[in-house]
């Protein structure tokens, strides 16, 4: 079995568990889960055995979202010398590979069941929302929060949540970058299940896995492919339109001044520049 730095995968009974494990607090992710991730779920996708899979994260969160310290080279060139052609371009191909690497947990022809504890942000969402269904547990707290640090989302969230949420509770949660608890997150169709606490919402998605194992698995991917092929070009267009955006229009003295605020443990004061 491949060793990994930003995961654990444990297979047993035709369903295999992914979890989450940082190195950073709360599961944040830097450089090692974005190179992992796809290959992860591509060894998962060829992997005979396994029909269905469990998504979860590490200790009492799901994740924070995207390490911002770990990948600040991402921003870094990009925001030192943003008239040139460069710098734009290099960012535009590392937003495509994150984007890939999400795709890749959308693409795997064995269901995925996210199984959500804890905060569930930016980038967390972004990998839930590929996924095929989610659970939650009670004090699950879920966000999209890249407004609020000058960034418009761009590995997903934005493309596939209106298949799952509909428009106006995604453009809610997007223009504000609230927080939303496991109850709204029922409520609207995020989380098809609410379960008492963390163990109980992995116990539930097991539950699920085998259910969904027993079936036979060509039948199951199968329909997992019919249910994702009217989706499929939207969802890729969305994503080529975004990443072109981001490298066009990303570069400001809010995103700046966003940075420093998370450095500094201090609100941003954002002036539209």
């Amino acid at each position: 079995m491949t060793e990994w730095k930003a995961f654990t995968v444990e297979r047993e009974d035709r369903v295999a568990q992914v979890t989450l494990i940082g190195p950073g607090k709360g599961n944040t992710m830097g450089p090692d889960f974005w190179r992992e991730l796809p290959l992860v779920f591509g060894e998962l996708d060829a992997d005979p055995e396994v029909r269905a899979i469990v998504l979860t994260g590490s200790g009492r969160n799901f994740s924070y979202g995207l390490d911002l310290q770990a990948m600040s080279p991402l921003f870094g060139a990009l925001l030192a010398d943003r008239a040139l052609a460069a710098p734009r371009t290099a960012f535009l191909h590392d937003v495509r590979r994150l984007q890939a690497a999400v795709t890749a947990v959308a693409d795997c022809r064995k269901p995925v069941i996210a199984a959500v504890s804890g905060w569930c942000v930016g980038g967390g969402l972004d990998l839930i929302a590929a996924a095929d269904i989610r659970l939650a547990s009670a004090e699950a707290t879920f966000s999209l929060r890249e407004a609020k640090v000058a960034i418009v989302a761009d590995v997903g969230s934005l493309h596939r949540l209106p298949g799952i949420i509909g428009e106006g509770h995604l453009r809610e949660l997007a223009y504000t970058g609230k927080d939303i608890d496991a109850a709204r997150a029922e409520r609207i169709g995020l989380v098809n299940d609410v379960h008492a606490d963390q163990a109980a919402v992995l116990d539930a998605a097991h539950a699920m896995a085998r259910e969904i194992a027993a079936n036979p698995p060509l039948v199951v991917q199968g329909i997992k492919d019919v249910l994702d092929q009217p989706k499929a070009g939207r969802i890729a267009d969305g994503l080529r339109y975004v990443s072109a955006w981001n490298a066009a229009f990303l570069p400001s003295e809010d995103l700046t001044e966003a940075v420093q605020a998370v450095f500094e443990k201090r609100p941003p004061e954002f002036e539209g520049r």
